[in-house]
């Protein structure tokens, strides 16, 4: 997760203005560890491709795990708000338990389960050494599916798919 801005604060009252939402909160989400794989996933988000992320519950105060409503305005590299989506599915469970359907989902690499399983054992371990925490195929990990509502536009193209 990232934090909250100006920006993000000003892109989250044009969706509640326009969408005639009535919200109380959001979330900012940033994804990768650097800013060109925030940049290549939020393009990921905004092509379509990607309709799903995963994080690691450990990552998570108690009482704030992703619940299934939530809305988070997605940044890019820079910060910049790019999209917002709504949160439409959360499971808990050990990261080996991810299925194919889910890899697909969350559209990065060739898409497949194996692939998911690789690129994220990559990812986790590091940030395992990076953190001085114990990893492996069980660890539990928050998988979430989302929706783009905002802006319009890619929401619209959305719910053709």
């Amino acid at each position: 997760m990232a934090d909250k801005t100006a920006s993000t604060d000003a892109y989250w009252r044009d969706y509640l203005d326009h969408a005639g939402a009535i919200a109380d909160d959001y979330a900012v989400c940033s994804f990768g560890d650097n800013p060109r794989d925030a940049a290549e996933l939020a393009a990921l988000v905004l092509a379509g491709t990607k309709r799903a992320t995963a994080s690691l519950a450990r990552d998570y105060p108690a009482d704030g795990l992703p619940r299934v409503g939530d809305y988070v305005v997605v940044v890019d590299g820079n910060g910049r708000p790019c999209c917002l989506w709504r949160t439409s599915e959360i499971q808990i469970k050990p990261m080996r338990e991810v299925d194919a359907a889910f890899a697909w989902d969350e559209g990065e690499g060739d898409r497949s389960r194996e692939d998911w399983l690789r690129g994220h054992r990559d990812y986790f371990s590091a940030q395992a050494r990076r953190e001085g925490f114990a990893f492996d195929d069980g660890i539990e990990v928050v998988f979430e599916r989302f929706r783009i509502v905002w802006p319009l536009r890619l929401a619209d193209a959305a719910a053709v798919d």
